[in-house]
């Protein structure tokens, strides 16, 4: 199992100032081995689990996300297409994302305490698909499960039946229970510089910050899915795709200052990706496994 490596982030929060943003950059390029197992590549169906209240808003906010992924027809520049394309220089070629079953459970069946083996109960409830289906499970601001906002933000992992595996993941809102956390650079953070935060760019500190830990976990899923892709570290907490590259959304990033993004002008929210119905997102780098360095839009 893949967390979102949040103490990592209390590392990066918790460094010295480098003298300059580039020395910054330089002692922050990891460097990603492949470990010869399978990645998630061809057509891939994101099955959604809505686990507590959601408005209609947040949801299309995070199915805008999904759907703009592999959308080529988004003429604004920088695109999260092109964001998403990095993951297709990994072995194997292209992913293409499709938002596949949306379930809501409102009703909190579970109860608002989950531990990761309920997590998985939400996550394949509704069946396994094909190998080729993420499940991820999205769970509302009132819903604590365990190690969030002390170990982790979000999570990607599988399960196995018989001979098959099957991935999942899962991200929490964490508005109301540690955005200084979960939800950075959109709330002053925790620990470390105390920049001012960035306007969330659609508004709903909460989501945009799920967005950003969606973002990590799905590409972490599809070029590590089962614990023997590409990564860093132990394969029990390793450091992946875009969780290698904690901190950073454009040049000049350094500890507690996310690097030079866009600004929208009407609303003084800041972005550096533009997807579907000209939905504007923050999205962290990825690493380049061709350059071997962590790549930004900006």
């Amino acid at each position: 199992m893949a967390p979102i490596p949040f103490l990592s982030l209390l590392l990066l929060f918790s460094l010295t100032f480098p003298s300059s943003s580039s020395a910054f950059e330089q002692q922050q390029q990891p460097l990603l081995k492949y470990h010869h197992g399978p990645l998630l590549k061809g057509n891939i169906t994101v099955n959604l689990v809505w686990y507590g209240k959601f408005s209609s808003t947040q949801r299309s906010i995070i199915v805008d996300f999904l759907n703009s992924l592999s959308n080529h027809k988004t003429t604004s520049s920088p695109s999260v297409s092109s964001w998403w394309r990095t993951t297709a220089k990994y072995r194997g070629g292209s992913s293409s994302v499709v938002v596949g079953k949306q379930t809501l459970d409102d009703k909190f069946s579970l109860g608002k305490a989950l531990k990761t083996s309920q997590l998985k109960v939400l996550a394949f409830k509704y069946g396994y698909g094909d190998g080729k289906a993420v499940n991820v499970v999205l769970t509302s601001a009132d819903v604590a499960v365990d190690g969030f906002c002390m170990s982790r933000c979000g999570t990607h992992g599988s399960v196995q039946v018989k001979k098959s595996r099957f991935p999942y993941a899962w991200v929490g809102n964490s508005v109301s229970q540690c955005p200084g956390y979960c939800a950075w650079p959109f709330h002053q953070p925790v620990y470390g510089p105390q920049t001012p935060p960035l306007v969330a760019p659609n508004g709903d500190v909460g989501v945009d910050g799920m967005v950003i830990n969606l973002a990590t976990v799905l590409a972490g899923t599809v070029v590590n899915p089962y614990n023997n892709g590409y990564f860093q570290g132990p394969a029990e907490a390793p450091l992946e795709a875009v969780s290698a590259c904690t901190g950073i959304y454009g040049k000049g990033a350094f500890p507690g200052y996310p690097g030079k993004v866009l600004v929208d002008k009407t609303t003084g929210a800041s972005y550096n990706a533009v997807g579907v119905n000209r939905r504007k997102y923050l999205l962290p780098a990825m690493w380049d496994p061709q350059t071997s360095t962590c790549k930004t839009l900006l």
